[in-house]
Formats: structure tokens, C-alpha cells, sequence
């Protein structure tokens, strides 16, 4: 009797085991659909886990999608079609017969199908698709080769297990409630740096790490590009950065998701309450994301109402019902037709407030008076930022769009915003929002726990712990970094904003030029030696002079130099800055400067034309497309260099702003950059400096490229002419007016006669054209360096 008895409890068990699996599939065979209009129809993995299929969006719209099955919000993990929802009715994921899984949309009868993976009838029969443990939805051929998988594809969250790579990247989603992409990304960039990016319509900029920090502790020399984190709560990148989350240890469900709001979150589920806690986050502070107000506004935090953002006075919210939109102004400020703001316009002063980017132009030692009549001149200054150098005199960024407002006490630098008087009142403050509140921000609440005893000893322990590691890290540092006399206050943000470049050391880099001995060039700035690190690489190795002055300003630029990228601007790969050394390594440009090549005349007029495309394209870079406003300030063709296939790279970009300025015996270069002969006229008549310095000086470069005349000197022509090259200029203007007005051409004689006989005229002359339109008198009248592009692409010398 006992023994029939436990033979049909063991055969009830069984039973109720094979219904509870056939209940939960986790395979899609083919020839097989899930359907959004089926409730339940869905696979769930093994473990219970994940679900996948239709999640309706909206009214009458899904996307397939995994998420959750344990969370009590069910978060989705991954979506296939975020950005093109299909229809709620008659919609399928299908695995087909003839070996394609694809999305077929309802509203149409699968004329407009999303095609997931193409494959071929010969494999059909072995296909199947499975929603894994992990979470991740994969194909497979056969049992062991995976074909599609949509790890390989993320859209705003990572899983334990699941790598990013250096072909795929996180995008947010447009709000908490709308899945279309948004415009922050997490990704590596160019420089094998993980960053968060906000790349919207209107311009792209990495806010994390922050720029200040510069990337410390982080490598730019591991290729592989990628990421993971694991289900203990420890991310690790390539780039080695490492962080784990506040639970790291205890084995739980997790997930990394860049939220709507720009900020990159570790969530922990809580299974006890199903919930999830938030463990770790990028930034703390969410008016450091790019964008977080839109135009006209400022950001601030406040602890009872989080993030909020407030129109500027004068400023009317634009569109109430997208807050992004931020402010426009509420009455006209008027401007006269010089171009000057009238009376009746002032500035409002706001401490601590930094409005970051879009610098129309900058001023170094300049006083608060100056910097108004600066802004005051122009009708397209919005208003200005100051930064103090010593009391009294300021650095001045004067900006033409207010975007990226962000006030915080801690903000060095005082903002002052252009406004009609009536504005002009001094009780305004960010901390008292008068109209404009922004989105919701992501809850983040963690869950009050009892006190247990076992887990107050093991936190005070760890504390302790701490506390003992960080004492021997400082002994460590002190021991390591220590000299005769306390280290430079410079030296010290050295060292922090320059990290992201090889460090390298005095004794490296003296031991790669083999004691300084193989001399390449030299300047105003520097010594520049060929040299070869220990990876093998070829480098020039520029020594600046000795600087203990202005060491603030020279981290700012290496910083800058570093984040910059394009195939025409020279690449550097690291620095020194031990004791009173300063080098700077950049790539070896096998070449040489374009000023010796034209001398050697090296170059064919056809190259001569492709190097004129080339350094405009990487000056129109540092002008307009960089995140930085940057300008050259030396713009000549011993700043142009050539690689082994004679293709051109701009060297010395800020460089000139490096340097000690003590050691320059002009004291007027603090304001006169650049070399002579090529200069601008504003630096001569102290007029303000804008990027059409730069065009002035690549307009000589390219007069110097077809005449051949270097305009440091005097030399005779073909016909016996002297030309006073500081007078070529007017020299060509006279030539190209006498060939516009006798029948034959005269171009021929401007040309350099070493390539005359072997030269397109037709492109000679439209390379005067456009010189001579980058060397007018008047700035205004210049063109910008990306006109000058497209004049030169599209060989049509005049502005559309």
C-alpha cells in the first residue's frame, strides 16, 4: 500500500513538471511566429527570467522587445524596433521556412517587414531561436553556432555577460515613457576612451568623463574597445577604467542603462520587493549632462525640487510642451546698423554660472570694461564669461548662443548676459525657479533595510579597511612623487588633466632621441627632435622651452590638443612634464614641413591643389566642427606637414598659447601671435581676434604655394620684378586686374615657374581667386575656412 502510494506521488510530481515546462517555451522553431494580438505569446527563458515578445508603445503600436519577468515593472533590456513601431494588430516576429527571421508589420500586410537576419533555404531546417539565461535572444544555425544574437545589438541597457564593443554603443530613449532614441550615447570614441556623448541635431559633445578630469587613469593605447559587467556588481574597460556598484559581491540581477536623462545607471533587483535600486551612476550632478535645458536657460539642483531650469530674465519658454526647447526672448534687443547694441542694453551678472561651448571669440588680459565694449560691439553676442587670472584682469569667452546653462556654487567664473535695462535687476538666482520645470528625472530610492549585526560589523570593517588603503596610497604617492621643494600648484593639474596621454618620462624620452641629438626643427617655441619609443613608433619630439609661468594655460591646451581628431591635424600621443621639463610627442611626419618642400620644390602643382583642399579642411575642423573653439594663430607652411604620401597635417595648433610668455622679450606678444609676413591686420590695429586670422593666414599660404614667393623676403620674378612679398598681396590683385581686363591671360606670370609648364591653369587661378578673397583687409569680407572648402571642392572661386 505504502509503496502504490508514493509510485502515484512520484508520478503526480512528474506530471506537474511536464505541464510546468511545456507552459514556458523558450525556442521559437521554424516556420513558427510569436503574435502581438496572441496575450502570453511570448518566449520565456529557462530560468524564468527574461520574456520576449510584443510590448505595446502608444495606442495601437508595439515593438518586440525582452525585458524583466521577475521585475514588477517588467523594464525592458532590448527592443528590435524602437524607431520603427509596428502595427498592434496583425503584426508577427516569424522565423521562416526559407531561413529569414524577420518582423512583419500589420498595417500593411507585411509589404514593410523588418528583416532581423537573411539566411538561405540550404539552412533552414537547423535553425531555432532561443531567449537564453543571460537575456539574450540568439539564432542558431545548429547547436553550436550562433548566426544573429541581439546582444550584438543593444539599445540603452547591458547585461551581465554582454559586452560593448567598438562597433556598437548605448542610446538613450527620448523620455521615461517614449522609447525612440535619443541623444546621448555611450561609446568609445576615437581615442579608445569610453565616453557619454550627447550628439544631437545641433551639435555633438562628450560630458563624461568631465573635462576637467581629462579622462585620469584612463589609456588611449588598448584597441580592443570593449566593456562588460558582471553580476557582481564589477564593470571593466578596455581604456581601464573600473568602478563596481555599492552591492558589489552579492550575486544578484543587474543591469547597466543609460537613462533619458543622459546618465549612465547600474540597477540592482531587489527580489524581495521585485523592485530595482539604483547602485552606482556616472554623474551625480545632472546639470553636468550636455543639454540638460535647452537655449537661454540655466540648469540648477535643488533638493526639493531636483533638477530644475529657469529662463534667463527676458527670456519666455519657447514651448511649454517640449521643455528642451528652453526660452526665447520675451522683447527685442536692439541693434544699430554697425552692427553695435544701442543704449538701452546692459548686462546682468550671474555668479557662478557657465554657459559651456560656442565661444564666438576669447580675450586674454582684459579687464570687465573690456570685455563689455567687446560684446557691446557686436549684435550677435549674447552675453560673455569670465574667468579670473589675477585681480582685476580676466580671460573673456564671448558667446553667441547661451546653451548649457548650469549654475552650481563650485563654478569658477562669473557669467554676464546681455539684456535690455528693464532686465537688469540683481535678486535674480537660478535657486528660485519663476517658470520652468524640467521633466521628470529617474526615481533613484534605495530601500531601508533592518540593522543586522553581522552587516554594521562588515561595513564598519570594510570602512576601516578603507581607510588604512587610502593612508598607505598617500604614504605610496608620497614616497614616489616627493622632491626638494613642494611641487608647482600647476604641476599638480598637470598631471591630473593630462592623464589621458602616455606619461612619459624625462629619461624615456631622452633615451628615444638618443640624447637629443637628431635636430628636425625648431621655433619660437621649441626644439623638435626625431625620436623612437619603446613600442617602436617613430616620434617627433618637440622640447619646449623651460615655463613656470602660465602653467594653468598650458594645461588647458594640451587638454584641448589631445581630444582633437582629424585626418588633417597632427596626432599627439603624449607629454612630460617632470621637474621644469615640458615635451610634447606627436606622430613622425616622414616629410616634413610644406616650407621645405616648396623650397626643394618637391611638390607638383597637382599636389599643391590637393594640399590647399586638405589644410583648409583641417582649419575648418578646429574653426566649426571641433568641441572646442579653437584658433591656430600661426597659420604657415612651417606648420604644415607632410606624410609619407605627401598628404598634409596642421601642426602647432594653440601652441603658441603654451608658452612662457615671460621668456618672449616682445611684450606685445601676449597679444600678437603668429609670424610675419602672414599675420592678419587685427593683431597690428589690436582689433578683436576671431577665426579669420586664421583665413588671413591660410590665404598667404596659398598664394605662397602658386607663386612660390615666401613672404618673409624679396626676390626677383621671371621677368625681373622685385617682389617685396610683403607687398605680394597687391602684387597678384594687380596682375588678376590686368588679366580681367587685356585679352590674353596674365595668370601664368603669378604661377611659380618651377611648375608653370606643368600645371591645370584653370585650378591655378581658382586658387588665387580664392586666396584673395581669405586676404581682404576686412574680416567681414573673408570667407570661413568651410566656404573655402566648398569653393575649392566645387573649383567655383566666389561665394554662392
Amino acid at each position: 500500500m505504502t509503496k502504490s502510494v508514493l509510485v502515484l506521488i512520484l508520478s503526480l510530481l512528474q506530471i506537474c513538471a511536464l505541464s510546468s515546462s511545456s507552459s514556458t517555451i523558450d525556442t521559437l522553431k521554424v516556420g513558427s511566429s510569436i503574435s502581438v494580438e496572441k496575450s502570453g505569446d511570448a518566449l520565456v527563458s529557462k530560468n524564468g527570467v527574461f520574456s520576449a515578445g510584443f510590448h505595446a508603445v502608444g495606442v495601437n503600436a508595439a515593438s518586440f522587445a525582452i525585458w524583466f519577468t521577475k521585475a514588477s515593472d517588467s523594464d525592458i533590456v532590448w527592443m528590435a524596433n524602437r524607431d520603427k513601431l509596428v502595427n498592434g494588430r496583425g503584426s508577427k516576429l516569424s522565423l521562416l521556412h526559407a531561413g529569414n527571421l524577420i518582423l512583419v508589420d500589420g498595417s500593411d500586410g507585411g509589404q514593410n517587414s523588418i528583416t532581423l537576419w537573411a539566411g538561405d533555404i540550404a539552412t533552414s531546417t537547423s535553425l531555432r531561436l532561443q531567449l537564453l539565461n543571460t537575456g539574450n535572444l540568439v539564432l542558431w544555425s545548429n547547436s553550436t553556432n550562433i548566426v544573429w544574437q541581439s546582444f550584438d545589438s543593444p539599445t540603452d541597457t547591458l547585461l551581465p555577460q554582454q559586452a560593448l564593443s567598438k562597433n556598437t554603443s548605448l542610446t538613450s530613449s527620448t523620455s521615461e515613457t517614449d522609447y525612440f532614441s535619443g541623444y546621448y550615447k555611450l561609446r568609445f570614441d576615437t581615442d579608445n576612451i569610453l565616453r557619454l556623448i550627447y550628439d544631437g541635431p545641433d551639435f555633438s559633445s562628450p560630458y563624461w568623463p568631465e573635462q576637467e578630469l581629462n579622462d585620469s587613469g584612463r589609456s588611449r593605447n588598448n584597441f580592443t574597445r570593449i566593456m562588460t559587467l558582471d553580476s557582481l556588481g564589477h564593470f571593466s574597460s578596455s581604456d581601464y577604467l573600473e568602478f563596481s556598484s555599492s552591492d558589489i559581491g552579492i550575486r544578484r540581477w543587474r543591469r547597466l542603462k543609460l537613462d533619458f536623462d543622459g546618465i549612465l545607471r547600474v540597477y540592482s533587483l531587489e527580489e524581495s520587493s521585485r523592485t530595482w535600486i539604483v547602485s552606482w551612476q556616472a554623474i551625480s550632478q545632472s546639470c553636468a549632462v550636455r543639454r540638460s535645458c535647452g537655449p537661454n536657460s540655466l540648469c540648477s539642483y535643488l533638493p526639493d525640487f531636483g533638477k530644475t531650469c529657469t529662463c534667463l530674465p527676458g527670456y519666455k519658454v519657447k514651448d511649454s510642451a517640449d521643455l528642451t526647447s528652453g526660452c526665447e526672448l520675451d522683447i527685442h534687443i536692439p541693434c544699430n546698423g554697425n552692427g553695435n547694441n544701442n543704449s538701452g542694453v546692459g548686462f546682468l551678472h550671474l555668479a557662478h554660472v557657465d554657459f559651456y561651448g560656442f565661444d564666438m571669440a576669447f580675450y586674454y588680459n582684459r579687464s570687465l570694461q573690456d570685455c563689455i565694449d567687446l560684446c557691446m560691439k557686436s549684435c550677435d553676442c549674447k552675453g560673455f564669461r569670465i574667468i579670473s587670472a589675477f585681480e582685476g584682469v580676466y580671460v573673456c569667452y564671448l558667446k553667441n548662443i547661451l546653451l548649457n546653462g548650469y549654475y552650481a556654487p563650485t563654478i569658477d567664473g562669473d557669467m554676464y548676459a546681455k539684456l535690455p535695462e528693464k532686465y537688469l535687476f540683481s535678486d535674480f538666482t537660478p535657486q528660485r525657479p519663476p517658470t520652468l520645470n524640467c521633466s521628470k528625472e529617474v526615481v533613484r530610492l534605495v530601500k531601508r533595510t533592518r540593522r543586522n549585526g553581522s552587516v554594521m560589523f562588515l561595513l564598519w570593517f570594510a570602512i576601516v579597511v578603507g581607510c588604512v588603503e587610502m593612508i598607505c596610497i598617500f604614504m605610496v604617492w608620497c614616497f614616489l612623487f616627493r622632491n626638494d621643494k613642494d611641487p608647482n600648484e600647476d604641476v599638480k593639474g598637470y598631471l591630473l588633466v593630462a592623464s589621458k596621454f602616455r606619461n612619459f618620462s624625462y629619461a624615456e624620452l631622452k633615451k628615444a632621441t638618443r640624447d637629443f641629438s637628431e635636430e628636425i626643427g625648431r621655433g619660437a617655441g621649441g626644439i623638435v627632435y626625431k625620436g623612437i619609443l619603446s613600442d617602436q613608433r617613430v616620434a617627433a619630439i618637440k622640447r619646449l622651452n623651460e615655463a613656470n609661468q602660465g602653467e594653468a594655460e598650458f594645461l588647458a591646451e594640451v587638454g584641448t590638443i589631445g581630444r582633437l581628431n582629424h585626418m588633417n591635424l597632427i596626432d599627439m600621443w603624449g607629454f612630460c612634464a617632470e621637474g621644469k621639463h615640458r615635451l610634447l610627442v606627436y606622430e613622425y611626419m616622414e616629410h616634413g614641413s610644406l616650407a621645405k618642400n616648396l623650397a626643394a620644390n618637391t611638390v607638383s602643382a597637382d599636389k599643391r591643389f590637393e594640399i590647399a583642399i586638405k589644410t583648409a579642411r583641417g582649419l575648418a575642423y578646429l574653426h566649426e566642427e571641433c568641441l572646442e573653439w579653437i584658433l591656430h594663430c600661426d597659420v604657415k607652411p612651417q606648420n604644415i606637414l607632410l606624410d609619407s604620401n605627401y598628404n598634409p597635417k596642421v601642426a602647432d595648433f594653440g601652441l603658441s598659447k603654451l608658452l612662457n610668455r615671460g621668456s618672449i622679450k616682445d611684450a606685445s606678444f601676449s597679444r600678437m601671435r603668429g609670424t610675419r609676413g602672414y599675420m592678419a591686420p587685427e593683431w597690428v590695429f589690436n582689433l578683436p581676434i576671431t577665426s579669420k586670422v586664421d583665413v588671413y593666414s591660410y590665404g598667404i599660404v596659398v598664394l605662397e604655394l602658386v607663386t612660390g614667393y615666401n613672404p618673409t623676403g624679396s626676390q626677383a620674378n621671371s621677368n625681373g620684378e622685385m617682389i617685396e612679398n610683403k607687398r605680394v598681396v597687391t602684387w597678384v590683385r594687380e596682375k588678376m586686374k590686368e588679366a580681367a581686363t587685356r585679352p590674353e591671360s596674365l595668370i601664368e606670370d603669378i604661377i611659380d615657374p618651377r611648375i608653370r609648364g606643368a600645371c591645370d591653369i584653370k585650378k591655378m587661378e581658382i586658387l588665387v581667386r580664392v586666396a584673395l578673397q581669405c586676404v581682404e583687409e576686412d574680416k567681414d569680407a573673408r570667407p570661413t575656412m568651410s566656404q573655402v572648402v566648398e569653393m575649392l571642392l566645387q573649383q567655383k572661386p566666389y561665394l554662392p
